[in-house]
């Protein structure tokens, strides 16, 4: 390998240790590749460059003289979620309704065309709440493609960069909750409440001095009405609310921009389900155990939150699910499904 070949390569595993850095923040970028070099050029097919949301380039595809295009035209490709495909010459070409064409400034003419590819992190959600609905929000909407975590405070709202807030406190804090999540810039927020408690929240954050514009952000109740009643069912609706909302904004992106295709937000694939387990499944020869206190299913080679309760060991989802069975083991393993077994039941696994 000679010396070129080895600095190319080292800035490549530069930019590729670049991307991991920004998938890892959440921050929005787009690669850019050069797929066609015509002299006089600086660079040459297969040089690739970074760019950030904000305009900073990293990597080398060209001189001053396409730099410019090159990086309005990747921080386009990162609003509208779609690559593109852009050309600088001034060599006479077939139009063509694929490629981006852009007349080259500099005088040594030259052609250059570049595929910009964006990376669009998906939408952050911070679910507010240590009910069994808000870690089911959390579990739901990673799973339709959003990233969602837990809210602590407001000031991890604000450090987050989250685009929407989930108030699913369910009486524990509501008002200081849905406070902290409109003094924040999230989008939107969504209230998981009937619209008679909706009402009270929204009047009680008026005597808090939230204007009436910021309350249009508020949508409550969550999402559409399907008569929910277990934690699982609420968490639907209100995850049901979230994909409303973020396609409703991936229109509104592609209406801003004159001939923009719809917007494609780019998510991680989702993982295949494991297998539902059979009632009465023994959790000696099961690979799943049901968390009581959310009825998720964990898996138990991989749990890290667990208790030892009257002999028996229970696997939880999360910390919060083990808090919250340390409060009161009994009440929730009588009302845990019949995989689960009772720390009294003595029975052989066979007869359970």
């Amino acid at each position: 390998m000679n010396a070129e070949s080895i600095e190319t390569a080292a800035g490549a595993a530069d930019l590729l240790k670049l991307e991991q850095r920004l998938i890892d923040a959440g921050a929005p970028f787009a690669v850019v590749t050069v797929i066609r070099a015509l002299p006089p050029t600086s660079t040459q097919v297969g040089a690739q460059a970074l760019v950030e949301a904000d305009g900073t380039l990293h990597g080398w595809v060209g001189g001053g003289c396409s730099q410019t295009v090159v990086i309005e035209a990747a921080r386009q490709s990162i609003r509208s979620g779609q690559p593109r495909r852009v050309r600088i010459s001034n060599d006479p070409a077939t139009p063509d309704a694929q490629v981006e064409a852009h007349a080259m400034p500099c005088a040594s003419n030259g052609t250059l065309e570049f595929f910009i590819q964006p990376t669009v992190p998906a939408p952050l959600v911070a679910v507010f709440g240590a009910t069994p609905a808000a870690h089911e929000v959390c579990v739901l909407a990673r799973r339709v493609g959003f990233r969602a975590n837990l809210a602590t405070d407001a000031a991890a709202l604000d450090r987050s960069g989250a685009s929407f807030a989930l108030i699913a406190t369910q009486g524990e804090g509501d008002e200081d909750a849905l406070d902290a999540a409109l003094r924040s810039p999230v989008e939107a927020v969504l209230l998981i409440a009937s619209r008679r408690k909706a009402e009270r929240l929204r009047a009680a954050m008026r005597l808090r001095g939230t204007d009436e514009a910021r309350l249009a952000a508020l949508h409550a109740p969550a999402g559409p009405a399907i008569h929910a009643h277990t934690p699982q069912e609420i968490a639907l609706g209100a995850v049901a609310g979230l994909v409303a909302l973020r396609h409703e904004r991936e229109e509104a992106v592609a209406l801003a921009q004159v001939g923009a295709p719809r917007v494609t937000v780019a998510t991680e694939a989702v993982p295949p389900l494991p297998p539902c387990e059979a009632i009465g499944t023994p959790v000696a020869e099961a690979r799943h155990y049901v968390n009581p206190v959310c009825g998720m299913s964990v898996e138990i080679a991989t749990a890290k939150h667990r208790v030892e309760y009257a002999g028996h060991t229970v696997y939880f989802c999360c910390d919060c699910c083990k808090a919250e069975f340390e409060r009161a083991p009994e009440r929730y393993l009588s009302a845990a499904p019949a995989c689960v077994p009772r720390p009294d039941d003595n029975r052989p696994a066979e007869e359970r």
